[in-house]
């Protein structure tokens, strides 16, 4: 009988070692490293549907040669979704969808589905995590029954398999990827092993059966995707979706998009009924303004993807009781509004060593671009000074370690947003007249243009603004 072997494998990060390790080497993370059988792969036979896959001839042929079929992309019914993705469902591909437990990720798949299904698409959904009986009341509940839709609960990839050459779908949805084990390893369902395998697994079966597989993903504490990173890499599209538990807005970001623009959102509202796709997001972000504005309050114009957000900045900055202010940044990263406070007070003279300082953008929308670095100092501003800026001012720029305003990508793109939700003036970088000229042709909107942080607070806040 031959000697059963064994590893040790961190389930954060991947790394193998023949012992056992209090701290991971690669990673540095601490109690992550779990014992795994460590053996040969059980033979396949050739009747098998797995041998099948390997050994498909795929061919090869020259790239001028090959013909692209105007149905290579489906519509997943959902206009948000479609735009995330690219443009729809792209056949054959591999997408990862991840988010908080809850936030509404097997509700937007089995929305999908229902309109798949509905195009004459056939569509085998694997409820790894529930029995068909509760996927059958949340489909009562979103009215998302088909009769293209059939449900599986079997987690075993090697009997799906069969099931998938008997059935033939157009779509596969597998909820979730930590639910699912491979026969052929010996490890749980769940860790680095299982799912590296698994999505492996499902690649190769995407790509020659032209398949396209919808893989719901967990995620961390942290927030990160489960799993290795090698799972980010093998798939062709990672979407996050992500949102505030306590409020119904919902967003889906794209990460990794290899048919589409990548870092492009959708926007959702939670409803009883599930989710409604948000048209407008920038109109209801700033609907829920006050008529009057208050000091401490911006509008700044982000782009994410081909969509223009506008969104609300709020700043609040008092005296602090610690010996260390605080600095509570939400929406914004934090080391950017460190490095905006350190300009203020270097190249403004604002002195923040004794206040604390927060910072939030409403709606749950999380700004990555440094568009927003003047809107952001402009309400930190105006909350230090009790002062309000105009309420119909949009501000957009970025603001370099000199205190200098520079200019940024999409301006015209910005200005035509602010323009048809009715802002009346853009506060921007100074560029050159020719270039402005060409981007604000044919627009209405008073652009003010500054230079230094300095000058965009005389611009900004007038005396008269002041809160008496």
């Amino acid at each position: 009988m031959a000697k059963v072997k064994s590893k040790w494998v961190c389930q954060n990060c991947g790394y193998e070692t023949v012992s056992y390790l209090g701290r991971c080497p690669d990673c540095g993370q601490f109690s992550t490293m779990t014992e795994e059988i460590s053996q040969a792969k059980v033979e396949i036979k050739t009747n098998s549907p797995s041998n099948a896959i390997v050994a498909g001839d795929l061919g090869y042929s020259k790239i001028n040669e090959i013909k692209l079929d105007e149905t290579i992309r489906v519509k997943s019914g959902i206009d948000e979704l479609d735009r995330v993705l690219g443009g729809g469902f792209v056949e054959g591909s591999l997408i990862l969808l991840a988010g908080d437990p809850g936030i509404g990720k097997s509700t937007l798949v089995l929305q999908a589905a229902k309109n798949i299904g509905d195009s004459n698409h056939k569509i085998l959904y694997i409820c790894a995590e529930e029995s068909p009986s509760q996927v059958k009341l949340r489909a009562e509940r979103l009215g998302a029954n088909s009769d293209n839709l059939y449900v599986t609960a079997q987690n075993c990839l090697e009997e799906v398999m069969k099931q998938i050459d008997e059935l033939k779908p157009d779509f596969l949805v597998v909820d979730s990827i930590q639910s699912v084990f491979s026969a052929q390893i010996t490890s749980s369902s769940g860790t680095v092993s299982q799912i590296r395998e698994c999505t492996n697994l499902l690649m190769r079966i995407a790509k020659t059966k032209t398949l396209t597989t919808i893989v719901i993903g967990h995620v961390t504490k942290e927030g990160n995707i489960a799993g290795p990173k090698v799972l980010e890499h093998m798939v062709d599209c990672v979407i996050n979706f992500e949102g505030d538990k306590f409020r119904t807005y919902r967003m889906l970001r794209s990460i990794k998009n290899r048919f589409g623009t990548t870092s492009e959102v959708g926007v959702f509202s939670m409803n009883d009924d599930g989710l409604a796709e948000i048209k407008n997001p920038s109109e209801l972000f700033l609907s829920e303004r006050e008529e009057q504005n208050c000091p401490g309050c911006t509008i700044i114009a982000t782009v994410e993807g081909t969509r223009t957000l506008l969104l609300e900045v709020q700043a609040l900055v008092g005296n602090t009781p610690y010996p260390s202010p605080r600095r509570v940044a939400r929406g914004v990263e934090y080391n950017r509004l460190l490095q905006i406070l350190a300009v203020l007070e270097k190249r403004v003279g604002l002195n923040l060593s004794k206040q604390d300082v927060y910072i939030n953008v409403t709606g749950g929308v999380d700004i990555i671009e440094p568009a927003a670095d003047l809107g952001i100092a402009m309400a930190v501003l105006a909350c230090v000074r009790d002062v309000c800026c105009k309420k119909d001012l949009v501000m957009i720029g970025e603001i370099s370690l000199s205190g200098e305003v520079r200019p940024v990508d999409n301006l015209e793109k910005r200005l035509k947003e602010a323009q048809k939700l009715g802002f009346k003036e853009a506060l921007i970088p100074k560029i050159s007249s020719d270039k402005l000229s060409a981007q604000v042709k044919n627009l209405k909107i008073k652009t003010i243009q500054v230079s230094k942080v300095i000058e965009a607070i005389t611009k900004s806040m007038q005396p008269e603004n002041a809160v008496k």
